[in-house]
């Protein structure tokens, strides 16, 4: 399902323009984004969170060189469905 779906099928249930619902979906985008980028979770209840992972510093290989090298510790998005939105989907 793509984001030009997401906004078909919400303006179908709801009745509102297309306009008006991806502008909708855009800034909920964004405010998940601003607020990861801000190291701040977000919880939607019943659905899930947008989590900050913490990556580790690690050695790794470059096997075309036969080098290593380290990549530093990074954080990176990621999304934690809820419980019982997982169960739905088993």
């Amino acid at each position: 399902m793509t984001k030009a779906d997401i906004v078909n099928e919400i303006a179908k249930k709801t009745g509102a323009e297309k306009v008006l619902v991806q502008q909708i979906v855009e800034s909920f985008m964004d405010s998940v984004k601003g607020s990861l980028v801000k190291q701040e979770n977000v919880y939607l209840r019943g659905f899930g969170s947008f989590i900050i992972k913490k990556r580790a510093t690690k050695v790794a290989r470059n096997i075309s060189k036969n080098t290593t090298i380290t990549i530093p510790e990074h954080n990176i998005p990621a999304f934690k469905p809820a419980k019982s939105f997982a169960e739905k989907v088993k």
